[in-house]
């Protein structure tokens, strides 16, 4: 089954500000409960949330000018602590598509390309000059552009980076192993028939 190459992806952005943005608090441990990953959406950083609710301030995730975005900007270091994969699953089922941010765990950057979530990074100037941008216009397009290796938004690009693997899977439609495996399971039962221990 061939997945979609995925070259660009356009959308509002939402800047959610800080570095060291850990799994926990992305989505918090209590919520992990789940047998799939349906419904994880709604838990996207429910502390933090909750919390700026709680002194009379306004998430980001929940403010309504930034209702329906789809790309994500964020600090240094971005995903970091554990590896839980419910992180991006709840990112990308809150309706996140692509984040952009100074750089991400190594163990979040992975789990979020399988799903088709591209992770560009960007300098911090160039973060927050967007989120400026993104502040005073909520209704601005932006566009993540892997083949260009840019993020465009009202007429002005900045440079973008991310690994050559990673810029490869996506691209070329192969982002998930084990879509990809499944597409070529009757090339490993050839194989498999071909060798004679397995046939024993």
């Amino acid at each position: 089954m061939a997945l979609e190459k995925i070259t660009q992806v356009t959308g509002r952005g939402v800047h959610v500000p800080g570095d060291d943005l850990d799994t926990d608090r992305i989505i918090p441990a209590r919520f992990m409960k789940c047998i799939t990953f349906d419904g994880l959406g709604e838990f996207a950083f429910y502390d933090a949330r909750a919390f700026a609710k709680a002194d009379g301030q306004v998430h980001p995730f929940d403010n309504p000018r930034h209702a329906g975005a789809g790309i994500l900007l964020s600090g240094s270091n971005f995903g970091c602590g554990s590896s839980r994969e419910h992180a991006p699953q709840a990112l990308y089922r809150f309706g996140i598509r692509a984040i952009v941010a100074e750089s991400f765990a190594e163990i979040f950057f992975g789990n979020s390309i399988t799903l088709g979530m591209p992770c560009v990074v960007m300098s911090g100037d160039n973060i927050r000059a967007v989120a400026q941008l993104i502040d005073s216009d909520p209704a601005a397009l932006a566009t993540v552009d892997l083949t260009g290796r840019k993020f465009s938004i009202a007429d002005m690009d900045f440079p973008i980076a991310i690994p050559d693997h990673a810029h490869e899977a996506l691209v070329s439609g192969k982002w998930d192993a084990i879509a990809d495996l499944l597409e070529g399971v009757e090339a490993v039962r050839e194989r498999a028939a071909a060798l004679p221990y397995m046939a024993a």
